[in-house]
């Protein structure tokens, strides 16, 4: 396998329907081991489109040149109540990636 499986995690704010399920946003990437390319990911949004959405915006991106532009992408295509804790954690999932990074 190529591939691993890294998360991060951030609060929702209130008044988000995800936030009748899930305290936080959890965020999920698989990433390419040799590039740090998001192959897939997934997010605990509550509507598939929504889901669906942040898919679209994250995969294949390179962790390995940063997250801010990564959060920058964000910050003009979602307009949604949890724009911040995405962003929140992204920037978590991001330390996990270099934290996995420092051992490899």
């Amino acid at each position: 396998m190529k591939t691993y499986f890294i998360a991060g995690h951030a609060k929702l704010p209130q008044g988000m329907a995800a936030r009748n399920v899930y305290d936080s946003i959890t965020i999920t990437l698989e990433l390419d081991f040799k590039y740090g390319v998001i192959v897939d990911c997934s997010c605990t949004l509550a509507t598939e489109h929504g889901r669906s959405f942040i898919r679209q915006l994250l995969r294949g991106y390179c962790l390995k040149d940063g997250v801010e532009e990564l959060i920058e992408t964000v910050q003009m295509h979602y307009r949604g109540k949890a724009g911040q804790a995405i962003q929140a954690a992204l920037k978590d999932v991001h330390a996990q990636f270099e934290l996995v990074e420092a051992k490899v």
